[in-house]
């Protein structure tokens, strides 16, 4: 495997399409699929942008920070991000539109559906819920995204600048060998220790997967998408079948049932235990020992129960995994070709 940063792959026969040299690009990074970018990118360690089932769109002079993930909603929205827009470190741009100048904190989440007006900015932790509109030039905290007050022009360069200078140092992300049972492990994912693959899996781009002295047990068809990390401290981790693990997820020393669904950037502590049929939403943190009742919606910080899980949210966690089948299947290829 190449050690070229970034990472560059098609999808379907589609390469991104850089205007210019890439600017800077940390170890791990990863542009993938139909992404058209403007010139003088910079990516930060473990970075992700990913165009696979839908195009990503970027303008000039762009910064990703340190194991920060763009993605789409496969075939419902692309992402489309303006010039001179800087994202921390952790943050997820899923699926959205993002005006010139916004600026995003750390460990920011914004999801499906979402427009956000010039100007914007984003504190440290803050979460834009889905189909969510926000009017530019504010700065907006909290979860859900709420504005705090309107922003200066100097505030926001500054705002910027703190951002674009955080960085963590990262080793290189030598390719793992394939498993038995895995149909995809990304080349810029880590794993180490005993983890079992029943079939059928993919290990997203970034990902770390830690064992440690113990057992990691991943059931079939299950997926685990961009920039989690999973990894066993005291005790197995296990994770059921046909479920997913969505982007920048990170989970420790958990059980998760069949056909569950573990939204972006959710924190799953220790000693949790997951049900089957558990819709888990983005950015959700759960509590040590959590016991999340199969069958149920949970949200929040601390997570609690909201609902019973209807048809609507099963569909969804039930299309999941075939499509990311067919994701893991065509990046596998090219893959193949630079090995």
């Amino acid at each position: 495997m190449t050690d070229q940063n970034p990472l560059i792959l098609p999808y379907h026969g589609t390469a991104p399409d850089l205007a210019g040299p890439i600017l800077s690009a940390g170890s791990g990074s990863a542009v993938l699929g139909r992404a058209t970018i403007g010139r003088g990118l910079s990516l930060g360690a473990r970075a992700v942008i990913r165009a696979d089932g839908h195009f990503v769109r970027i303008g000039d002079d762009f910064h990703l920070g340190d194991r920060s993930t763009v993605h789409i909603a496969h075939e419902i929205y692309p992402t489309e991000i303006g010039a001179g827009v800087t994202a921390g470190r952790n943050t997820v741009i899923h699926a959205c539109a993002v005006g010139d100048r916004c600026g995003f904190g750390d460990d920011v989440i914004i999801l499906d559906g979402s427009e956000i007006g010039d100007d914007a900015a984003f504190g440290d932790g803050a979460v834009v819920f889905p189909g969510t509109a926000l009017d530019g030039g504010w700065l907006y905290e909290g979860m859900p995204a709420k504005p705090v007050r309107k922003l200066e022009r100097a505030e926001l360069e500054a705002l910027h600048a703190d951002v674009r200078g955080r960085s963590d140092t990262d080793g290189p992300s030598d390719r793992p060998d394939s498993p038995e049972g895995a149909l995809f492990i990304a080349a810029t994912a880590r794993l180490a220790g005993d983890v079992r693959f029943a079939g059928g899996n993919g290990v997203w781009f970034s990902c770390d997967l830690d064992a440690g002295a113990h057992v990691m047990t991943i059931g079939a068809n299950t997926n685990i998408q961009d920039n989690s990390i999973l990894c066993c401290r005291e005790s197995d981790v296990r994770i059921g079948a046909e479920s997913t693990l969505g982007h920048n997820v990170t989970l420790t020393d958990a059980v998760v049932g069949d056909r569950s669904l573990i939204g972006i950037g959710a924190v799953i502590a220790p000693g949790t235990v997951i049900g089957d049929d558990v819709l888990v939403a983005a950015g959700a943190r759960t509590s040590e020992g959590q016991i999340l009742e199969s069958g149920s919606f949970y949200a929040g910080n601390a997570a609690v129960r909201r609902d019973a899980l209807d048809q609507r949210k099963r569909q969804i966690i039930a299309a999941t995994w075939p499509t990311y089948c067919e994701y893991a299947r065509d990046f596998d290829a090219e893959q193949t070709k630079l090995s």
